[in-house]
């Protein structure tokens, strides 16, 4: 695969950093990284460059989304092939508390992305969306021809996005996409390690009062958390907690790159981005405790406003559209990868 120039928006953040990675391992790109640094840090972007070993393969420009003037000048010099938006709000609890900042951040400034895109002839977009668009769905796994029935603030941000990106490229036939509607990622940078005690990861989800089962589990276990919580053991579910698809970080990454290369000769889709198969919260804290080697404490507390009780993806169109292969389809190496991230920050 060869772009010329990509733009990454969130290239600072977790998923953002780990398929930047990639772009430069795989791709002889210029990556152009726009980020507030609101959940991204400066460690990822200097991990980046020197991954990149120079060359100036990598800009980084420290900017809002919400700064239209400043992004259309980015757009107006740089002249993008392909756009790779991660850049949003993600927090489910707080989307429910705050629904504008959601509206604002995740479907205004997607829209002024798809304006600049299509103004600038930047030809291929890939979105990252959600499974939080399906909301409590009625199929289980949940295939993209499921009903979109959002039960948050966040996942309807993110379904109204999906809609103004596929607008703009009925209207625009110049102008491709492919959105992503990711299920729960997780894990660190395996850095090209298979075994589970070789696993060194040089990136990985740094930002504070994470919200992500695995990495709060991975903080429990190392000592920095006192105990973690189970919030809602009342759904209907074998152990009564919630289940879900994690996929680990390296797996959506490569995801992201598979989509791009399949938009040069292809016409635009939207794939869910999973495993096929999902985990309990409390086998996911057993599983942390196995490979901790910790019996962290854990307590319960009543659950969060919009969290449904399953989410499974259906896997089959990415594999066989877009010949998608995941290679880390194990949830103990998931676990370890975010334990060993957890410490390398430690």
């Amino acid at each position: 695969m060869q772009t010329e120039s990509i733009l990454v928006t969130g290239g600072a953040g977790y998923i953002g950093s780990h398929v930047v990675k990639q772009l430069l391992q795989k791709s002889d790109a210029h990556i152009t990284i726009i980020d507030n640094l609101s959940t991204g840090t400066r460690g990822r972007i200097e991990a980046l460059e020197a991954i990149a070993g120079g060359g100036g393969r990598i800009d980084f420009i420290e900017a809002d989304l919400g700064d239209f003037s400043m992004i259309e000048g980015v757009f107006k010099a740089k002249r993008f092939d392909a756009l790779i938006h991660f850049a949003a709000s993600i927090v489910v609890p707080e989307s429910v508390e705050n629904p504008l900042k959601y509206y604002m951040n995740n479907t205004v400034n997607t829209t002024n992305l798809v304006r600049l895109a299509n103004r600038y002839g930047t030809g291929r977009m890939i979105f990252s969306s959600t499974a939080a668009v399906y909301g409590e769905p009625d199929e289980i796994p949940v295939k993209e021809s499921s009903e979109t029935a959002p039960i948050n603030p966040y996942g309807m941000s993110k379904l109204m996005s999906e809609s103004i990106i596929q607008d703009a490229a009925a209207a625009n036939g110049a102008f491709k996409y492919a959105i992503l509607r990711y299920f729960n990622v997780a894990g660190a940078d395996m850095n090209g390690a298979e075994a589970i005690d070789e696993i060194d990861p040089r990136i990985g989800q740094s930002f504070p009062n994470a919200t992500h089962l695995i990495k709060i589990a991975a903080e429990t276990a190392l000592g920095k958390r006192g105990e973690m919580y189970i919030f809602g053991e009342d759904f209907e579910t074998p152990d009564g907690t919630g289940i879900r698809d994690y996929i680990h970080v390296d797996d959506l990454a490569d995801a992201h790159l598979a989509a791009l290369e399949y938009l040069e000769h292809n016409e635009s889709d939207l794939f869910n981005v999973g495993y096929g198969h999902g985990y309990s919260v409390k086998e996911v804290i057993d599983v942390m405790k196995r490979v901790s080697g910790v019996d962290f404490e854990v307590k319960t507390a009543p659950r969060r406003a919009g969290d449904p009780a399953v989410l499974v993806s259906d896997n089959t169109k990415i594999r066989q559209t877009i010949g998608w292969k995941p290679r880390y389809d194990d949830l103990a190496k998931i676990c370890k990868s975010a334990l060993e991230w957890e410490r390398k920050l430690s």
